[in-house]
């Protein structure tokens, strides 16, 4: 090879880089361009799947307990999170997730099925309703509100749950101290049932104003 046609194809050869290296710099601002024109619609996006579970976590924390009317799912402590997300086709899916206050409780279906009608009400077409079990529902985590919303409907509030680890003891005394009257206030309370209207509550009577009384259990 000559000297001329080294140097001809060292030439080529640097053309060559020359025009890989500026399309790679066109495509890198192509790059950026495409996401600045994408980030202000990516950011809305955001803002609005934001919103959406926002609303959807609203309507969810406004249904009823079945059985103690009084209190909301979410004053119960039972909804444990409301979020929006999307399926593969891109279409909103709203997931909420509840928890029995004890296992077997038969107010799970109506639960699942009010969070469904009401959604759907509220203008979300796709509603799904999982169950957590793990942590286990614990009478704590009924609200302040919750807790003045029983008092207010003539129910005794619990008291703090028992906190337990390992094997649990069979005990055949008293399980809890007699709660005090919520209509009277007076201690003096008597246990007469250890099941009321449902299994979570137990039925007491009070000896000062003699009104019998349901109590929530310490769970």
């Amino acid at each position: 090879m000559s000297a001329r046609e080294a140097r001809a194809g060292v030439q080529a050869q640097e053309r060559e880089d020359r025009a890989t290296v500026q399309a790679q710099e066109r495509a890198g601002r192509a790059t950026v361009q495409a996401q600045e024109h994408e980030a202000p619609a990516t950011v809305q996006a955001r803002k609005v799947a934001a919103r959406r579970a926002a609303e959807a976590a609203e309507v969810a924390g406004r249904v009823r307990d079945p059985e103690m009317p009084m209190l909301t799912l979410a004053d119960l402590g039972v909804l444990r999170g409301v979020e929006v997300t999307r399926d593969a086709e891109g279409a909103e899916v709203v997931v909420a997730s509840i928890t029995p206050t004890y296992t077997g409780c038969p107010a799970m279906k109506t639960m699942r099925d009010d969070l469904v009608h009401r959604l759907r009400e509220a203008g979300f077409e796709r509603v799904e309703v999982r169950v957590v079990l793990d942590p286990p529902w614990s009478s704590d985590w009924i609200s302040e509100r919750g807790r003045a919303a029983l008092r207010a409907a003539g129910l005794s509030p619990p008291g703090p749950a028992p906190r337990r680890s390992g094997p649990v003891l069979l005990t055949l005394g008293p399980k809890r101290a007699a709660p005090p009257c919520p209509r009277c206030g007076s201690a003096d309370t008597r246990l007469t049932s250890e099941f009321g209207a449902t299994a979570c509550k137990a039925l007491y009577r009070c000896a000062a104003c003699l009104e019998p009384f349901e109590h929530v259990k310490e769970i």
